[in-house]
């Protein structure tokens, strides 16, 4: 789990709220949250948001809802811009996020089923697929459902 020092998490808020959008569109076109969603994440109590930025724009950003629901908690949305992938920013992420989750609860997540870069990323998080939900996305594409139990 490389990741790189030149890069920083800070948290996030409502102002974040356009460059999310712009994050959100560039990361998952089709599937990309609508705007009251985005502002929702940003806002509501119980979640992690948290964004790396680099020369003033977003280029990565997480949200977890760490309301615990049946000793669970969930990664609602992680994104990396294109031109900043492979640099440690999606790990740097995930492990700061999985910081402030309470230590015993277990954080599940779901991704495309073609999306392999991300599901490779999660196993080295030591997540494992525990589920598939059938057409879970706008297209048709199967999401799986992966846990890291801690």
């Amino acid at each position: 789990m490389n990741t790189s020092p030149k890069f920083s998490a800070t948290h996030a808020s409502w102002l974040d709220l356009l460059p999310l959008h712009q994050l959100e569109h560039t990361c998952f076109q089709a599937d990309a949250w609508p705007l009251i969603e985005l502002l929702a994440v940003l806002t509501f109590p119980g979640v992690v948001r948290l964004k790396v930025v680099v020369d003033q724009r977003m280029v990565g950003f997480i949200a977890a809802d760490k309301t615990l629901k049946h000793g669970e908690a969930w990664v609602l949305t992680l994104g990396v811009l294109p031109d900043y992938r492979r640099l440690g920013i999606g790990s740097l992420l995930l492990n700061e996020c999985e910081k402030r989750i309470d230590q015993n609860a277990s954080i599940k997540l779901s991704v495309r089923a073609s999306n392999l870069p991300a599901i490779h990323l999660y196993q080295r998080h030591g997540y494992r697929q525990v589920d598939v939900w059938k057409n879970y996305y706008r297209d048709g594409e199967d999401g799986l459902v992966f846990e890291k139990i801690r």
